[in-house]
């Protein structure tokens, strides 16, 4: 994998790759509803334009953990009713919907500010190995929070594999391969080329393998969203990616007594926290290794904040800020 510069492929503009996480669409539990999540992610939006207003091109990736967890239950109670739908085709129903809902919403925040600029969704392959241990290990929250009680009922009752989720409650979990190859990478590329914001990789990728003559076969599985969009940036040379989550900063010893927010690490000292383990499993750790592997692969800066700080983010004035 190779990091080129905007300036390699005639561009001046540096790239910029967001990463929405999952508060851009769910604010709590009394907003899930697809209206709520709408109106969320307008919020993101308006926060997104001001950065393509400054002259930055921008692709915009998103999770969908908690909407495929929606989709698999809604299947599971009307199972007697209508056929089930399985796990690949959840990934693709959600990119599709969120998709349509970032697009639309920035379409609108960005023609309210005078900004005549394309915006195009692109439902997202991504290749993954069937023999990835992943599929053996079960790891991926997806759906809502749960208590451990209830957890353990699904877990009984329906065959699930549940586990907790950094210490936030109890959900469900399936494999998350890791992903190798994302297919509509030249259209994409072709997008940012005529100047279109591209909203792509929606939670991780349709998770697909390739046959031995060469055709494509989805599989059912959940790619972590931060490490597509990981590959997305490192292969379009973005300059910096940044990770928009529920937190303003990473911490060390987060939710303790001696928690200390970071300002700014280089990859050494990220390495060295990520080893001692101050990033949860699920949480901030898949964050910081996209970090690290982004840098590593040419990249220039990575933040991480809230989605209400991404214009001062990346002025330097809010989130946390890695470099090589």
């Amino acid at each position: 994998m190779t990091h080129k510069s905007s300036s390699d492929n005639g561009h001046e503009a540096p790239l910029v790759v967001i990463a929405i996480g999952g508060n851009s669409l769910i604010k709590d539990n009394k907003h899930r509803t697809v209206l709520d999540q709408y109106n969320a992610v307008g919020e993101t939006a308006r926060h997104i334009v001001p950065i393509v207003q400054a002259g930055y091109r921008v692709v915009v990736t998103h999770g969908n953990g908690p909407q495929v967890g929606f989709i698999l239950l809604r299947s599971d109670l009307a199972r007697d009713v209508l056929h089930e739908v399985p796990l690949v085709s959840c990934v693709a129903d959600t990119q599709g919907a969120i998709g349509y809902q970032i697009t639309q919403t920035l379409q609108n925040e960005l023609h309210l500010q005078g900004i005549d600029k394309e915006v195009v969704s692109i439902v997202t392959q991504v290749v993954i190995d069937p023999d990835d241990p992943g599929f053996q290990h079960p790891d991926k929250p997806i759906g809502p929070f749960m208590k451990e009680d209830e957890a353990k009922e699904r877990e009984t009752e329906e065959g699930w594999v549940v586990g907790e989720d950094a210490g936030r409650g109890w959900r469900r979990l399936v494999p998350a391969p890791a992903p190798l190859e994302i297919i509509e990478l030249d259209a994409i590329r072709a997008l940012l080329d005529r100047g279109t914001l591209v909203v792509a990789v929606g939670g991780g990728g349709i998770p697909v393998v390739r046959r031995p003559d060469g055709t494509l076969k989805g599989r059912d599985a959940v790619i972590d969203k931060d490490a597509a969009t990981c590959i997305l940036a490192c292969e379009l040379g973005a300059s910096i990616l940044i990770e928009s989550t529920s937190v303003d900063k990473a911490a060390l010893n987060f939710e303790t007594p001696q928690q200390l927010d970071i300002d700014h690490m280089n990859s050494v000292e990220c390495r060295r926290y990520l080893d001692q383990g101050h990033f949860a499993p699920g949480s901030m750790q898949p964050k910081i290794e996209a970090a690290l592997t982004f840098l590593e692969q040419g990249g220039d800066r990575v933040i991480i904040t809230q989605p209400h700080h991404l214009e001062q983010a990346l002025q330097g004035i809010y989130g946390t800020h890695i470099v090589p």
